[in-house]
């Protein structure tokens, strides 16, 4: 069997409880849950179904080093030490990032460049060759992570953001990012077991992971490529072993998931992104202004949405948002509604009270995830059924 190796998923701040049950239902041994980070142990095929199929993952790390750091030259000399040749050719290419907490160590691309310094002249100490530097597309991504005098060197096997999905061809303005949107989904319960709405839907994003979390699509079956696709191990056919195992476990949806978007451009882009992601069989996108519709049928539905902050788009909204509290009550009963904002100004003029509040970041903007339930009838009646 091989190795197993310890792994830190990376994610947003509010989804680490998220994480942490996605990568155990995937089947990751010692689970430890951080600050938006997840560690755990697993080996070369979890690497590649990890990257795969989590949700609310942004990244996924693997540390090859950790050792105390009291100097840069200190940091030279150690990561100088590394056997490199068994990560990169001398003639590959590499991508550094790094990240700082430390009184110590303040800049954080100038670590970037002294741990380049290192591996670069060890290759060219050891081999006359030196590998080059290519900050998009290089054969080895490295993190270096300092916290105080604490360094560790990871290996990056994700590459971009796990928030770029592959599916995404068009955006609108201020578009939710991918994992956010799946995170919260998760987060309002959504199981797939009703019609799903969102009224609000911009470029679709919270309508495609909707139907992937409904049909336990991975979500990243469409990227491009991994990180670690460029690496020496790399093994094909363990990935496409992985893959297929995964398609195995999809399921199926009976129910209806919804789009709504007043921008005719809007529903265009969102219908080529959904179409992109090969789920239109079960998304439907129609040019509705929220405001002027209503609920159809009598089956629950689950609504999530991202309206306006005002940050970008100017709207009034006070008026918006009372807009929003009003269409809720009055068209929208037998309705679990949520949404996430960063005006939280704004959201006192909703009306109604929320049942739930959650503090997330969307991008670096505090927001609340809030819900809403709207009962049949009156919330009296429902009480003394």
């Amino acid at each position: 069997m091989e190795n197993n190796f310890k792994m830190v998923a990376k994610t947003l701040f509010g989804f680490e409880a998220l994480l942490e049950k996605e990568l155990i239902q995937l089947g990751a041994q010692d689970v430890k849950t951080g600050v938006r980070n997840v560690s755990f142990v697993g080996d070369k095929g979890f690497m590649y179904k990890a990257n795969l199929a989590l949700r609310t993952a942004i990244k996924i790390l693997k540390p090859i080093k950790t050792f105390k750091v009291i100097s840069e030259q200190d940091l030279y000399d150690q990561v100088y030490k590394m056997p490199w040749e068994n990560y990169i050719k001398p003639t590959g290419s590499l991508a550094i990032d790094a990240t700082v907490h430390s009184k110590v160590f303040t800049h954080s691309k100038y670590i970037a460049l002294k741990t380049k310094d290192a591996i670069v002249d060890k290759f060219r100490d050891t081999t006359k060759e030196r590998p080059n530097v290519d900050l998009r597309f290089p054969d080895l991504k490295i993190n270096v992570h300092i916290d105080r005098n604490q360094c560790t060197i990871s290996l990056d096997t994700s590459g971009e953001s796990l928030h770029r999905r592959g599916y995404k061809m068009a955006t609108n303005i201020a578009p939710i990012n991918e994992v956010l949107a799946a995170g919260i989904i998760m987060l309002s319960g959504w199981d797939g077991q009703s019609d799903f709405m969102d009224p609000m839907c911009g470029s679709g994003t919270i309508l495609a992971e909707a139907a992937m979390i409904a049909c336990n699509i991975p979500p990243n079956l469409m990227r491009k490529e991994f990180a670690f696709e460029r690496w020496q191990d790399w093994d094909v056919d363990l990935f496409e072993k992985i893959e297929e195992s995964l398609l195995k476990k999809t399921r199926d949806f009976h129910h209806k998931i919804i789009g709504y978007d007043k921008s005719p451009s809007a529903v265009r882009k969102a219908q080529d992104n959904i179409k992109n992601a090969h789920l239109d069989e079960f998304i439907t996108i129609q040019h509705e202004d929220f405001f002027k519709t209503q609920k159809a049928g009598e089956n629950k539905l689950h609504m999530v949405f991202n309206p306006p902050y005002g940050e970008r788009l100017d709207i009034d909204m006070e008026k918006f948002y009372a807009s929003i509290g009003d269409t809720l009550k009055q068209n929208y009963p037998g309705t679990d509604a949520w949404f996430i904002t960063s005006n939280l100004d704004a959201l006192k003029h909703v009306g109604l009270r929320p049942s739930r509040k959650i503090q997330l970041y969307n991008a670096k903007l505090e927001s609340r995830l809030v819900k809403y339930v709207m009962y049949e009838g009156s919330k009296k009646a429902k009480y003394n059924k």
